[in-house]
Protein backbone atom coordinates (compact mmCIF):
# COMPACT_ATOMS: atom_id res chain seq x y z
CA UNK A 1 0.00 0.00 0.00
CA UNK A 2 1.37 3.25 -0.77
CA UNK A 3 1.68 6.38 1.08
CA UNK A 4 -1.01 8.07 -1.44
CA UNK A 5 -3.43 5.26 -1.01
CA UNK A 6 -2.67 5.37 3.00
CA UNK A 7 -3.97 9.24 3.16
CA UNK A 8 -6.57 8.71 0.54
CA UNK A 9 -8.20 6.27 3.22
CA UNK A 10 -7.21 8.93 6.30
CA UNK A 11 -9.04 11.25 4.46
CA UNK A 12 -12.06 9.27 4.26
CA UNK A 13 -12.37 9.97 0.03
CA UNK A 14 -14.16 6.44 -0.28
CA UNK A 15 -15.41 4.68 2.86
CA UNK A 16 -15.35 1.49 1.41
CA UNK A 17 -16.51 -2.19 3.49
CA UNK A 18 -12.97 -2.95 2.70
CA UNK A 19 -11.24 0.02 4.27
CA UNK A 20 -11.56 -1.30 7.90
CA UNK A 21 -9.38 -4.43 6.42
CA UNK A 22 -7.18 -2.57 4.32
CA UNK A 23 -5.82 -0.84 7.56
CA UNK A 24 -5.32 -4.17 9.58
CA UNK A 25 -3.33 -5.26 6.34
CA UNK A 26 -1.26 -2.00 7.08
CA UNK A 27 -1.11 -2.86 10.58
CA UNK A 28 -2.31 1.18 10.98
CA UNK A 29 -4.35 2.55 13.71
CA UNK A 30 -6.88 5.24 13.18
CA UNK A 31 -7.48 7.40 15.83
CA UNK A 32 -10.36 10.55 16.00
CA UNK A 33 -9.26 13.05 18.05
CA UNK A 34 -12.44 15.76 19.76
CA UNK A 35 -9.93 18.68 19.20
CA UNK A 36 -8.30 20.60 16.50
CA UNK A 37 -4.39 21.04 17.27
CA UNK A 38 -2.40 23.92 17.52
CA UNK A 39 0.79 22.85 18.03
CA UNK A 40 2.78 19.13 18.22
CA UNK A 41 5.83 21.01 20.98
CA UNK A 42 4.30 19.28 23.74
CA UNK A 43 5.53 22.32 25.99
CA UNK A 44 3.49 24.75 23.76
CA UNK A 45 0.28 23.16 23.05
CA UNK A 46 -2.98 24.34 24.73
CA UNK A 47 -4.77 20.90 24.37
CA UNK A 48 -4.08 17.14 25.42
CA UNK A 49 -1.08 15.94 24.20
CA UNK A 50 -2.16 12.93 22.74
CA UNK A 51 0.26 13.08 19.77
CA UNK A 52 3.04 14.25 21.49
CA UNK A 53 2.98 11.38 23.89
CA UNK A 54 3.32 8.55 21.20
CA UNK A 55 6.39 10.51 19.68
CA UNK A 56 8.55 12.14 22.41
CA UNK A 57 9.49 10.98 25.84
CA UNK A 58 9.99 11.97 29.60
CA UNK A 59 12.16 10.93 31.91
CA UNK A 60 9.52 9.79 34.02
CA UNK A 61 5.29 9.24 33.07
CA UNK A 62 2.70 8.14 34.66
CA UNK A 63 0.98 4.41 34.40
CA UNK A 64 -2.40 3.00 34.54
CA UNK A 65 -2.43 3.93 38.27
CA UNK A 66 -1.47 6.73 38.19
CA UNK A 67 2.31 5.89 39.75
CA UNK A 68 5.23 7.19 38.30
CA UNK A 69 7.61 4.95 36.49
CA UNK A 70 10.81 5.51 34.66
CA UNK A 71 10.88 5.54 31.03
CA UNK A 72 14.32 7.74 29.86
CA UNK A 73 15.74 7.53 33.26
CA UNK A 74 16.57 3.97 35.00
CA UNK A 75 14.21 5.06 38.19
CA UNK A 76 12.05 7.01 39.67
CA UNK A 77 14.15 9.31 42.04
CA UNK A 78 13.15 9.15 46.00
CA UNK A 79 14.92 9.62 49.09
CA UNK A 80 14.90 6.23 50.03
CA UNK A 81 16.85 5.38 47.07
CA UNK A 82 19.29 7.82 47.28
CA UNK A 83 17.66 9.69 44.09
CA UNK A 84 16.61 12.58 45.95
CA UNK A 85 18.55 14.50 48.69
CA UNK A 86 17.69 17.18 50.29
CA UNK A 87 19.99 20.10 51.42
CA UNK A 88 20.87 22.23 54.52
CA UNK A 89 19.85 25.20 52.74
CA UNK A 90 16.47 24.31 52.17
CA UNK A 91 16.49 22.81 48.84
CA UNK A 92 16.39 19.24 47.07
CA UNK A 93 19.06 17.37 44.88
CA UNK A 94 17.58 15.18 42.15
CA UNK A 95 20.01 13.01 40.41
CA UNK A 96 18.39 10.88 37.43
CA UNK A 97 20.17 8.04 35.89
CA UNK A 98 19.49 7.55 31.85
CA UNK A 99 19.25 4.86 30.25
CA UNK A 100 21.97 4.12 27.73
CA UNK A 101 21.46 3.34 23.94
CA UNK A 102 18.47 5.39 22.99
CA UNK A 103 18.51 7.25 19.77
CA UNK A 104 16.44 10.09 18.40
CA UNK A 105 14.08 9.61 15.80
CA UNK A 106 17.34 10.68 13.76
CA UNK A 107 19.48 8.17 14.81
CA UNK A 108 21.62 10.62 16.97
CA UNK A 109 22.01 9.42 20.41
CA UNK A 110 20.51 10.27 23.36
CA UNK A 111 21.91 12.07 26.53
CA UNK A 112 22.18 13.85 29.67
CA UNK A 113 22.89 17.29 27.17
CA UNK A 114 19.18 17.31 26.05
CA UNK A 115 17.89 17.08 29.64
CA UNK A 116 19.68 19.98 30.58
CA UNK A 117 19.34 21.69 27.06
CA UNK A 118 15.57 21.17 27.80
CA UNK A 119 15.52 22.80 30.92
CA UNK A 120 17.42 25.75 29.87
CA UNK A 121 14.80 25.73 26.74
CA UNK A 122 11.57 25.45 28.06
CA UNK A 123 12.51 28.18 30.60
CA UNK A 124 13.82 30.99 28.06
CA UNK A 125 11.79 33.79 28.73
CA UNK A 126 11.64 34.20 24.83
CA UNK A 127 9.83 30.59 24.48
CA UNK A 128 6.27 31.48 24.79
CA UNK A 129 4.91 28.18 26.35
CA UNK A 130 1.50 26.83 27.62
CA UNK A 131 3.10 26.54 30.91
CA UNK A 132 6.95 26.62 32.77
CA UNK A 133 6.48 24.73 35.55
CA UNK A 134 9.21 23.42 37.28
CA UNK A 135 12.17 25.38 35.47
CA UNK A 136 11.83 28.47 37.51
CA UNK A 137 12.51 25.97 40.34
CA UNK A 138 15.71 24.60 39.09
CA UNK A 139 18.58 26.96 39.97
CA UNK A 140 21.33 24.47 38.36
CA UNK A 141 21.91 21.67 35.96
CA UNK A 142 25.22 19.46 36.34
CA UNK A 143 25.97 16.49 33.81
CA UNK A 144 28.89 14.82 34.70
CA UNK A 145 28.37 12.55 32.17
CA UNK A 146 26.61 11.27 29.21
CA UNK A 147 23.94 9.19 31.43
CA UNK A 148 23.74 11.69 34.70
CA UNK A 149 21.89 14.63 35.52
CA UNK A 150 22.25 16.19 38.37
CA UNK A 151 19.30 18.68 39.02
CA UNK A 152 20.07 21.55 42.25
CA UNK A 153 16.15 23.02 43.45
CA UNK A 154 16.05 26.21 45.38
CA UNK A 155 13.28 24.78 47.18
CA UNK A 156 11.40 21.21 48.29
CA UNK A 157 9.10 20.63 45.43
CA UNK A 158 7.22 17.58 46.09
CA UNK A 159 5.19 17.48 42.77
CA UNK A 160 8.60 17.65 40.12
CA UNK A 161 7.09 14.59 38.22
CA UNK A 162 4.26 16.32 37.16
CA UNK A 163 6.08 18.75 35.76
CA UNK A 164 9.35 19.41 33.93
CA UNK A 165 11.00 16.47 32.06
CA UNK A 166 8.09 13.87 32.27
CA UNK A 167 6.01 15.59 29.49
CA UNK A 168 9.34 15.32 27.06
CA UNK A 169 12.95 16.02 26.09
CA UNK A 170 13.49 18.31 23.32
CA UNK A 171 16.70 17.46 20.74
CA UNK A 172 19.86 19.86 21.28
CA UNK A 173 21.55 18.77 18.64
CA UNK A 174 18.53 20.03 16.12
CA UNK A 175 17.03 22.95 18.27
CA UNK A 176 19.90 24.50 20.02
CA UNK A 177 20.00 28.03 18.70
CA UNK A 178 16.42 27.76 17.10
CA UNK A 179 13.55 30.05 18.04
CA UNK A 180 11.75 27.75 19.55
CA UNK A 181 8.46 29.28 18.78
CA UNK A 182 8.74 28.90 14.89
CA UNK A 183 10.58 26.22 14.70
CA UNK A 184 9.83 23.48 12.61
CA UNK A 185 10.07 21.25 15.49
CA UNK A 186 6.15 22.52 16.55
CA UNK A 187 4.76 20.54 13.19
CA UNK A 188 7.34 17.98 13.06
CA UNK A 189 8.52 17.24 16.27
CA UNK A 190 11.91 14.88 16.63
CA UNK A 191 11.86 12.81 19.59
CA UNK A 192 12.73 9.08 21.63
CA UNK A 193 8.93 7.84 21.59
CA UNK A 194 7.50 4.63 19.33
CA UNK A 195 5.86 6.80 16.60
CA UNK A 196 7.48 9.27 14.37
CA UNK A 197 5.40 12.32 12.64
CA UNK A 198 5.53 12.25 8.92
CA UNK A 199 2.54 14.39 8.32
CA UNK A 200 0.80 17.45 9.54
CA UNK A 201 -2.08 19.06 8.32
CA UNK A 202 -3.74 21.71 10.66
CA UNK A 203 -7.80 21.00 11.16
CA UNK A 204 -7.36 17.61 9.69
CA UNK A 205 -4.94 15.01 10.67
CA UNK A 206 -1.47 13.78 11.79
CA UNK A 207 0.27 11.09 10.36
CA UNK A 208 3.15 8.99 12.11
CA UNK A 209 4.99 5.82 10.98
CA UNK A 210 6.94 3.49 13.15
CA UNK A 211 9.97 4.17 15.03
CA UNK A 212 12.85 1.84 13.72
CA UNK A 213 15.29 2.95 16.56
CA UNK A 214 12.80 2.36 19.06
CA UNK A 215 14.40 1.35 22.52
CA UNK A 216 11.73 -0.46 24.10
CA UNK A 217 11.12 -4.48 23.39
CA UNK A 218 7.73 -6.19 24.59
CA UNK A 219 8.33 -9.20 27.40
CA UNK A 220 8.89 -12.14 24.63
CA UNK A 221 12.18 -9.16 23.19
CA UNK A 222 10.70 -7.93 20.49
CA UNK A 223 11.43 -4.30 19.41
CA UNK A 224 8.42 -2.47 19.84
CA UNK A 225 6.11 -0.60 18.59
CA UNK A 226 3.85 -3.63 17.42
CA UNK A 227 1.25 -1.04 15.05
CA UNK A 228 3.62 0.39 11.95
CA UNK A 229 1.33 3.63 12.18
CA UNK A 230 -0.93 5.73 14.05
CA UNK A 231 -2.91 8.23 12.01
CA UNK A 232 -4.88 10.77 14.25
CA UNK A 233 -8.40 12.74 12.57
CA UNK A 234 -8.64 15.65 13.91
CA UNK A 235 -13.03 15.53 14.16
CA UNK A 236 -14.10 17.95 16.71
CA UNK A 237 -18.05 17.20 15.90
CA UNK A 238 -19.47 14.46 17.72
CA UNK A 239 -21.98 13.06 15.26
CA UNK A 240 -19.42 12.94 12.44
CA UNK A 241 -17.08 10.74 15.26
CA UNK A 242 -20.23 8.71 15.57
CA UNK A 243 -20.60 7.84 11.55
CA UNK A 244 -16.76 7.10 11.64
CA UNK A 245 -17.09 4.34 13.96
CA UNK A 246 -20.00 3.04 12.45
CA UNK A 247 -18.67 3.17 8.86
CA UNK A 248 -15.32 1.37 9.98
CA UNK A 249 -13.00 4.47 8.96
CA UNK A 250 -11.64 4.94 12.96
CA UNK A 251 -10.37 2.07 15.33
CA UNK A 252 -10.28 4.64 18.81
CA UNK A 253 -12.03 7.37 20.29
CA UNK A 254 -10.10 8.13 23.64
CA UNK A 255 -12.44 10.77 24.92
CA UNK A 256 -15.95 9.24 23.48
CA UNK A 257 -18.48 11.92 24.17
CA UNK A 258 -21.34 10.91 26.27
CA UNK A 259 -23.81 11.68 24.52
CA UNK A 260 -22.67 8.79 21.66
CA UNK A 261 -21.25 6.36 23.82
CA UNK A 262 -24.13 4.02 24.14
CA UNK A 263 -24.60 4.38 20.40
CA UNK A 264 -21.20 3.58 19.66
CA UNK A 265 -21.06 0.82 22.30
CA UNK A 266 -23.66 -1.05 20.33
CA UNK A 267 -21.89 -1.39 17.51
CA UNK A 268 -20.68 -5.02 16.21
CA UNK A 269 -16.97 -5.05 16.91
CA UNK A 270 -16.83 -2.20 19.19
CA UNK A 271 -15.98 -2.18 22.73
CA UNK A 272 -16.77 0.51 24.93
CA UNK A 273 -14.01 1.09 27.91
CA UNK A 274 -14.57 2.71 30.76
CA UNK A 275 -11.56 4.51 33.00
CA UNK A 276 -11.06 6.63 35.34
CA UNK A 277 -9.67 10.50 34.90
CA UNK A 278 -7.50 12.91 37.31
CA UNK A 279 -10.38 15.17 35.95
CA UNK A 280 -13.26 17.66 37.10
CA UNK A 281 -15.28 20.10 34.75
CA UNK A 282 -16.10 23.45 36.13
CA UNK A 283 -18.22 26.80 35.95
CA UNK A 284 -15.64 29.89 36.14
CA UNK A 285 -16.30 33.14 36.68
CA UNK A 286 -13.91 36.14 35.01
CA UNK A 287 -13.38 38.76 37.06
CA UNK A 288 -12.41 41.37 34.71
CA UNK A 289 -16.36 41.70 34.38
CA UNK A 290 -17.16 43.92 37.06
CA UNK A 291 -20.55 42.18 38.00
CA UNK A 292 -18.82 38.49 38.80
CA UNK A 293 -16.35 40.46 41.17
CA UNK A 294 -19.40 40.95 43.24
CA UNK A 295 -19.34 37.27 45.49
CA UNK A 296 -23.20 37.49 45.95
CA UNK A 297 -23.86 37.69 42.11
CA UNK A 298 -21.15 34.35 42.00
CA UNK A 299 -23.09 32.92 45.33
CA UNK A 300 -26.23 32.69 43.27
CA UNK A 301 -24.69 30.67 40.33
CA UNK A 302 -23.01 28.17 42.59
CA UNK A 303 -27.04 28.26 44.07
CA UNK A 304 -28.24 27.88 41.04
CA UNK A 305 -26.40 25.16 39.13
CA UNK A 306 -27.63 21.56 39.61
CA UNK A 307 -25.09 19.12 39.69
CA UNK A 308 -27.67 16.25 39.63
CA UNK A 309 -29.21 17.27 36.85
CA UNK A 310 -26.03 17.49 34.44
CA UNK A 311 -25.35 14.20 35.50
CA UNK A 312 -28.44 12.93 34.10
CA UNK A 313 -28.31 15.19 31.06
CA UNK A 314 -24.70 13.52 30.08
CA UNK A 315 -26.53 10.05 30.42
CA UNK A 316 -25.26 8.95 33.85
CA UNK A 317 -21.20 8.80 33.47
CA UNK A 318 -19.91 11.95 35.72
CA UNK A 319 -20.01 12.21 38.88
CA UNK A 320 -21.01 15.02 40.88
CA UNK A 321 -18.15 17.08 42.63
CA UNK A 322 -17.77 19.56 45.69
CA UNK A 323 -14.28 20.40 45.20
CA UNK A 324 -11.30 21.33 42.68
CA UNK A 325 -9.91 17.99 44.26
CA UNK A 326 -10.90 14.91 42.96
CA UNK A 327 -12.04 11.95 45.54
CA UNK A 328 -9.19 9.43 44.34
CA UNK A 329 -6.56 11.98 46.40
CA UNK A 330 -5.84 11.31 49.78
CA UNK A 331 -5.95 15.36 50.30
CA UNK A 332 -9.63 15.35 49.04
CA UNK A 333 -11.79 17.05 51.78
CA UNK A 334 -15.18 15.63 51.77
CA UNK A 335 -16.33 18.57 54.03
CA UNK A 336 -15.78 21.31 51.84
CA UNK A 337 -18.64 23.97 52.86
CA UNK A 338 -20.09 23.89 48.94
CA UNK A 339 -22.97 25.71 47.95
CA UNK A 340 -25.74 23.32 47.26
CA UNK A 341 -28.91 23.64 44.43
CA UNK A 342 -31.07 26.34 45.81
CA UNK A 343 -32.74 28.72 43.26
CA UNK A 344 -34.73 29.85 45.63
CA UNK A 345 -31.64 30.94 48.18
CA UNK A 346 -30.03 32.16 44.92
CA UNK A 347 -32.65 34.39 43.78
CA UNK A 348 -33.00 35.84 47.53
CA UNK A 349 -29.00 36.50 47.65
CA UNK A 350 -29.27 38.71 44.31
CA UNK A 351 -32.49 40.55 45.67
CA UNK A 352 -30.79 41.19 48.64
CA UNK A 353 -27.68 42.59 46.71
CA UNK A 354 -29.64 45.00 44.95
CA UNK A 355 -29.81 43.15 41.96
CA UNK A 356 -33.29 43.53 40.70
CA UNK A 357 -35.47 41.71 37.66
CA UNK A 358 -36.41 44.20 34.72
CA UNK A 359 -38.70 43.59 32.53
CA UNK A 360 -37.34 41.30 30.55
CA UNK A 361 -36.40 39.21 33.44
CA UNK A 362 -32.60 39.69 33.74
CA UNK A 363 -31.33 41.39 36.81
CA UNK A 364 -29.44 44.45 37.12
CA UNK A 365 -27.92 46.96 39.60
CA UNK A 366 -27.03 50.75 38.82
CA UNK A 367 -27.50 50.24 35.13
CA UNK A 368 -25.60 46.97 35.08
CA UNK A 369 -26.81 43.97 33.61
CA UNK A 370 -26.13 40.32 34.92
CA UNK A 371 -25.51 39.25 30.85
CA UNK A 372 -22.50 37.31 30.49
CA UNK A 373 -21.11 35.59 27.59
CA UNK A 374 -21.23 32.05 28.02
CA UNK A 375 -18.35 29.90 25.80
CA UNK A 376 -17.59 26.15 25.73
CA UNK A 377 -15.17 24.41 22.99
CA UNK A 378 -17.95 24.40 19.80
CA UNK A 379 -18.57 21.24 18.39
CA UNK A 380 -17.69 19.02 22.12
CA UNK A 381 -21.50 17.71 21.61
CA UNK A 382 -21.14 16.98 25.91
CA UNK A 383 -20.39 20.30 26.77
CA UNK A 384 -22.58 21.94 24.15
CA UNK A 385 -25.43 20.31 26.16
CA UNK A 386 -24.63 21.15 29.42
CA UNK A 387 -24.33 24.63 28.66
CA UNK A 388 -27.81 24.49 27.71
CA UNK A 389 -28.54 23.09 30.99
CA UNK A 390 -26.49 25.80 33.21
CA UNK A 391 -27.98 28.52 30.70
CA UNK A 392 -31.66 27.24 31.83
CA UNK A 393 -30.67 27.19 35.34
CA UNK A 394 -29.23 30.85 35.50
CA UNK A 395 -32.70 31.84 33.61
CA UNK A 396 -34.07 30.64 36.04
CA UNK A 397 -32.42 33.37 38.71
CA UNK A 398 -32.64 35.98 36.43
CA UNK A 399 -28.91 35.75 34.87
CA UNK A 400 -28.85 36.03 31.29
CA UNK A 401 -25.87 33.78 29.80
CA UNK A 402 -25.71 34.11 25.98
CA UNK A 403 -23.46 31.07 24.24
CA UNK A 404 -20.76 32.43 22.54
CA UNK A 405 -18.52 29.48 21.49
CA UNK A 406 -15.53 28.95 19.21
CA UNK A 407 -14.14 25.95 18.18
CA UNK A 408 -10.09 24.89 18.19
CA UNK A 409 -7.23 27.29 18.41
CA UNK A 410 -9.77 30.41 18.85
CA UNK A 411 -11.08 28.54 22.03
CA UNK A 412 -7.83 28.17 23.06
CA UNK A 413 -7.42 31.55 22.81
CA UNK A 414 -10.24 32.80 23.89
CA UNK A 415 -9.77 30.22 27.63
CA UNK A 416 -6.09 31.40 28.24
CA UNK A 417 -6.56 35.30 27.13
CA UNK A 418 -9.99 35.54 29.21
CA UNK A 419 -11.83 36.69 26.39
CA UNK A 420 -15.12 35.41 28.18
CA UNK A 421 -17.18 36.25 31.40
CA UNK A 422 -18.39 32.57 32.06
CA UNK A 423 -16.68 29.17 31.04
CA UNK A 424 -17.61 25.47 31.26
CA UNK A 425 -14.68 23.34 30.79
CA UNK A 426 -12.60 21.14 32.59
CA UNK A 427 -8.76 20.20 33.99
CA UNK A 428 -7.11 17.20 33.56
CA UNK A 429 -4.04 16.47 36.05
CA UNK A 430 -1.11 14.35 36.62
CA UNK A 431 -0.54 11.85 39.38
CA UNK A 432 0.45 15.16 42.09
CA UNK A 433 -1.73 17.91 40.64
CA UNK A 434 0.11 21.31 40.71
CA UNK A 435 -3.04 23.62 41.61
CA UNK A 436 -0.96 26.90 41.75
CA UNK A 437 -0.94 26.61 37.92
CA UNK A 438 -4.66 26.90 38.15
CA UNK A 439 -5.16 29.40 41.23
CA UNK A 440 -2.54 31.27 42.15
CA UNK A 441 -2.04 35.34 41.42
CA UNK A 442 0.06 34.38 38.66
CA UNK A 443 -1.13 30.65 37.60
CA UNK A 444 -0.20 29.63 34.35
CA UNK A 445 -3.60 28.55 33.56
CA UNK A 446 -5.84 31.32 35.99
CA UNK A 447 -7.38 33.08 32.81
CA UNK A 448 -10.01 34.38 35.92
CA UNK A 449 -8.05 37.53 36.98
CA UNK A 450 -8.58 36.11 40.14
CA UNK A 451 -5.99 36.92 42.90
CA UNK A 452 -5.93 36.28 46.48
CA UNK A 453 -2.67 35.85 48.82
CA UNK A 454 -3.93 34.17 51.09
CA UNK A 455 -4.60 31.49 48.88
CA UNK A 456 -0.99 32.07 46.95
CA UNK A 457 0.54 30.88 50.41
CA UNK A 458 -1.37 28.15 50.94
CA UNK A 459 -0.47 26.90 47.37
CA UNK A 460 3.21 27.74 48.34
CA UNK A 461 3.23 25.92 51.41
CA UNK A 462 1.57 22.64 49.78
CA UNK A 463 3.46 22.84 46.80
CA UNK A 464 6.78 23.70 48.66
CA UNK A 465 7.20 20.06 51.37
CA UNK A 466 7.75 16.45 51.36
CA UNK A 467 5.31 16.38 54.61
CA UNK A 468 2.15 14.02 53.76
CA UNK A 469 0.43 15.72 56.67
CA UNK A 470 1.33 19.08 56.00
CA UNK A 471 0.68 19.42 52.19
CA UNK A 472 -2.91 17.64 53.51
CA UNK A 473 -3.48 20.39 55.73
CA UNK A 474 -2.73 23.02 53.27
CA UNK A 475 -5.04 21.26 50.95
CA UNK A 476 -7.83 21.13 52.88
CA UNK A 477 -7.45 25.06 53.09
CA UNK A 478 -7.02 25.72 49.77
CA UNK A 479 -10.88 24.05 49.09
CA UNK A 480 -11.89 25.88 51.82
CA UNK A 481 -10.98 29.59 50.82
CA UNK A 482 -12.05 28.84 46.83
CA UNK A 483 -15.33 27.30 48.44
CA UNK A 484 -15.67 30.56 49.63
CA UNK A 485 -14.19 32.74 46.86
CA UNK A 486 -15.94 31.21 44.26
CA UNK A 487 -13.84 31.69 41.36
CA UNK A 488 -14.56 28.50 40.46
CA UNK A 489 -17.32 25.99 40.85
CA UNK A 490 -16.25 22.35 40.69
CA UNK A 491 -18.94 20.58 39.18
CA UNK A 492 -18.46 17.04 38.09
CA UNK A 493 -15.74 14.11 37.65
CA UNK A 494 -15.37 12.34 34.47
CA UNK A 495 -14.91 9.42 33.26
CA UNK A 496 -12.64 8.30 30.41
CA UNK A 497 -15.29 6.56 28.14
CA UNK A 498 -12.74 4.68 25.23
CA UNK A 499 -14.33 3.49 22.11
CA UNK A 500 -12.38 1.19 20.47
CA UNK A 501 -12.11 -1.66 17.95
CA UNK A 502 -11.78 -4.97 19.56
CA UNK A 503 -9.40 -5.91 17.14
CA UNK A 504 -6.97 -2.96 18.88
CA UNK A 505 -5.40 -5.13 21.82
CA UNK A 506 -2.68 -4.45 24.50
CA UNK A 507 -5.04 -0.97 25.05
CA UNK A 508 -4.27 0.29 28.31
CA UNK A 509 -6.03 3.78 29.59
CA UNK A 510 -4.24 6.22 31.59
CA UNK A 511 -6.02 8.42 34.26
CA UNK A 512 -3.80 11.38 33.97
CA UNK A 513 -3.20 14.24 31.63
CA UNK A 514 -0.31 12.12 30.35
CA UNK A 515 -3.19 10.28 28.05
CA UNK A 516 -2.99 6.47 26.88
CA UNK A 517 -0.89 7.06 24.53
CA UNK A 518 2.09 6.85 26.72
CA UNK A 519 1.20 3.03 26.19
CA UNK A 520 0.84 2.89 22.63
CA UNK A 521 4.15 1.25 21.74
CA UNK A 522 2.39 -2.07 23.22
CA UNK A 523 -1.15 -1.61 21.32
CA UNK A 524 -1.78 -4.37 18.31
CA UNK A 525 -4.14 -5.14 15.80
CA UNK A 526 -5.01 -8.64 15.66
CA UNK A 527 -6.51 -10.48 12.80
Amino acid sequence: MTTVSRRTLLLGAAATACAPARRRNLNSLVVGLTYDIDTLNVYSTGFLGDVPAAVVEGLLAPDADARYVPVLATNVPTVANGGIVLTPEGGMTITYRLRPGVRWHDGASFTSADVAFTWRAVGNPAFIAESKDGTEDIIAIETPDALTVVCHYGKVVPGFATTLFTFGILPRHLLDGVDLNTAPYNERPIGTGPFRVTDFRRGQYVLTERNPHYWRRDAAGRQLPHLDSLIFKIIPNSNSLLMQIRSGELDLVVATPYDQAKQMGALDGIDLVRSPLLQWQHLDCNFRNPALQDRQVRLAIAHAVDRTALVRALGGFPQPITSVVVPIFPFHDPATPTPGHDPARARAILDAAGWRVDGDGVRARDGRRLDFRFIVQAGKGDDELAQQVIIAQLQAIGILARADNRAGVAYRQARYKGDFDLIYSAWVTGADPIYSRFFASDGANNSLAYANPELDAVLATMEGTLDAEARRVAAFAMQRILAHDLPTIPLTTNVAVVTKRRALTGFTPNPTNMTPFVGAAYWRLDA
